[in-house]
């Protein structure tokens, strides 16, 4: 019997589209919300969380996931930020292609246990940190044949501390799409279990 995505899916998936979201903002504007892009370094660093909730801290701190969810899932604003959703699918399947290479994971395995050696030095969000991270993306998903295209602003994307945070949200989006697969997310959700997946939203911002 197939069961409906559940809970801890949604909130992963809501994590996968947040940290999507907060690139294509930092890409079009130059910035966003520390705290926002703190959860998602967080997440990043927390290698084995007792719940899936607890990766990210709390719900409150997904609710730019939730709310672009509500938005790019429900057919009546489907138009809105495309560039968001072409992010999530591509990182979904770079997911699919990290979990199929052992070396790649080990490696990032490795890398992110340094850099949660540096946060316990300085902080998650110490530049130390982002460029450790940003750096390990580059030497290990970026190997990859398929790459993200970001959009936005040359002028922005052409800095290094927003590149180095570019990469790091999108290292967390696909954290976030590994939790996902890991408690049962398939791609095919989103075409089948849409309507499903809004409610649980809806429920997830009313307990956030």
């Amino acid at each position: 019997m197939i069961k409906t995505p559940n809970r801890d899916q949604v909130i992963a998936l809501a994590a996968v589209f947040q940290a999507c979201a907060l690139v294509d903002t930092l890409a079009r504007t130059g910035q966003v919300r520390p705290e926002a892009l703190t959860t998602s370094i967080n997440s990043l660093l927390e290698q084995n969380p007792q719940s899936c909730e607890a990766t990210f801290g709390a719900l409150r701190n997904l609710t730019v996931g939730f709310d672009t969810m509500d938005k790019l899932l429900n057919s009546n604003k489907r138009t809105q930020a495309p560039d968001v959703l072409r992010y999530v699918l591509g990182l979904i399947y770079l997911q699919g292609k990290l979990l199929k290479n052992s070396t790649l994971l080990n490696k990032i395995g490795t890398g992110i246990e340094r850099a949660n050696n540096q946060a316990q030095h300085f902080s998650p969000d110490h530049e130390n940190v982002i460029g450790s991270l940003a750096e390990l993306y580059g030497n290990t998903i970026s190997t990859f044949r398929f790459r993200i295209q970001v959009n936005g602003q040359s002028g922005f994307l052409q800095q290094s501390h927003i590149a180095d945070r570019v990469r790091c949200l999108l290292f967390a989006g696909i954290r976030a799409s590994i939790l996902w697969h890991q408690v049962g997310g398939r791609r095919w959700h989103f075409i089948v279990y849409r309507k499903h997946m809004l409610e649980q939203v809806k429920q997830l911002r009313r307990e956030a």
